[in-house]
């Protein structure tokens, strides 16, 4: 490969990485052309980007967006690796977790999801148990609706005598 495709490489990685707030690596090496075409359709299912990329490579893009944070999965570029690029944190965990139990690999390598570093396979769970976007503001939604909730099925339940009672007893002392 000639220096100038690997500039353009580079420059397009990193580019990715800027754009793509989370990513993993996997090892996905011993799969078969099968399997392989089957994991990429799945990733692509799922809006998730597969890469296979040249560690060296991947690196020289990392440090050309001078994320520190990420920084820290050099340890564990070596060997083969795919990148998965994800707007959803957790979406590529869930795949490799389900993936890996029928086809044994993928084999999570590392992750930076959401500007923290995640070092080894025994992240995947830690991984995988994040929350999305969509869900974080769905359970803010949810405690904030609770009160009100609260206050509507007390009084749905006690309407007859309770609610007479205390508009008389308001009334009553104007």
């Amino acid at each position: 490969m000639r220096k100038d495709e690997k500039t353009q490489i580079i420059e397009s990685l990193a580019a990715q990485l800027k754009e793509t707030p989370n990513f993993y690596l996997a090892d996905i090496s011993g799969l078969n052309a099968e399997k392989t075409a089957l994991l990429r359709r799945t990733c692509f299912e799922k809006e998730i980007k597969l890469v296979v990329v040249k560690n060296t490579l991947l690196r020289k893009a990392i440090e050309l967006n001078g994320n520190e944070e990420a920084a820290l999965l050099f340890p564990i570029l070596a060997g083969p690796s795919a990148v998965m690029f994800t707007e959803a944190a957790n979406a590529p965990a869930k795949l490799i977790k389900e993936f890996g139990k029928q086809h044994g690999k993928p084999v999570l390598k590392g992750a930076y999801v959401q500007e923290c570093a995640y070092l080894g396979e025994n992240q995947l769970d830690a991984l995988v148990s994040i929350k999305s976007r969509e869900e974080l503001i769905g359970d803010i939604i949810g405690l904030l609706q609770a009160p009100a909730r609260n206050v509507i099925s007390a009084l749905e339940a006690n309407a007859g005598g309770k609610l007479a009672g205390l508009v008389k007893t308001l009334s009553e002392k104007e």
